[in-house]
């Protein structure tokens, strides 16, 4: 995969993530699925890094993966088996691994990542495009970006966790709507649904997300890691369950260099100043 394919930049302590595939509405190649997966990975690990952002060049955030076997594809998302030579029949089995191992992983590098993440959606998202952006913490949108849950209209059951990220947003009602017909959702509909945290001008899509990022950078970084883990947690918890991982969660939070300092400013009625430590 050529590097320029998923770009890279640490700015302010901010990783930005940029999918650049233009040409094919940024749809996804296993390398550059990969290539995301290790990076999120990076971020959730390096001290450095203290919030993420993922975006898309051109027209498109993420229009799924690549059904066409881009350059570096290597697989086909009906699940057949590729041989070195492009032929392959399918064994049971392989369909399952390659969605776990594909975008399921892809999906839970955002959930899991330790930092908080950022979709500037800056145009189509679709399929594993739509469920790469709803697994982010935050979700701004360009007023010219739309949601499909394309999979209906390929023959195909959602993947990328989906069915498991959509009810818990919208309910299932709305979800079953959205699965069942493949409807595009414009912006400003996303944020109706609770989709979408903000939409905003093409133009300031950017500057917005710099700005949350900046702020987000800015914070108690283990607070925001521990707050996103008791959310997410939360949604699967009864609780008694999401009770005792909260305390457990204040207990570890307590003892950060963040935490007292948080303390300490309201004290000396100062503005905090987070190291993210």
């Amino acid at each position: 995969m050529p590097v320029s394919e998923v770009l890279h930049v640490v700015d302010g302590q901010v990783a930005y993530l940029t999918l650049n595939r233009p040409e094919a509405l940024n749809a996804l190649t296993p390398a550059q699925r990969d290539r995301l997966i290790q990076l999120f990975g990076e971020a959730s690990a390096d001290p450095d890094v203290r919030a993420v952002v993922l975006t898309g060049t051109g027209r498109g955030f993420c229009a799924g993966a690549d059904l066409r076997g881009g350059a570096g594809a290597g697989e086909r998302a009906a699940g057949e088996r590729v041989a070195g030579d492009g032929a392959g029949e399918r064994v049971a089995g392989d369909v399952a691994r390659m969605i776990r191992e594909g975008a399921q992983r892809l999906v839970a590098a955002v959930l899991d990542c330790e930092k908080p993440v950022i979709a500037a959606v800056n145009g189509t998202a679709a399929g594993l495009g739509a469920h790469l952006a709803l697994a982010c913490d935050l979700v701004l949108a360009a007023e010219s970006a739309r949601f499909i849950e394309v999979f209906v209209r390929r023959g195909l059951v959602p993947d990328g966790g989906g069915a498991y990220l959509l009810p818990r947003l919208v309910g299932a009602r709305r979800a079953k709507e959205l699965m069942f017909f493949g409807d595009a959702l414009s912006a400003p509909d996303a944020e109706r649904l609770g989709l979408v945290n903000r939409v905003v001008p093409d133009g300031e899509l950017d500057k917005t997300a710099r700005e949350w990022a900046a702020r987000l950078a800015g914070g108690p970084t283990r607070a925001l890691a521990l707050t996103k883990q008791l959310v997410n947690a939360s949604l699967d918890s009864d609780r008694g369950t999401a009770f005792a991982a909260e305390a457990a969660a204040q207990e570890i939070n307590m003892a950060t260099a963040d935490a007292q300092e948080g303390v300490a400013s309201f004290v000396e009625r100062r503005s905090p100043e987070y190291r993210g430590r």
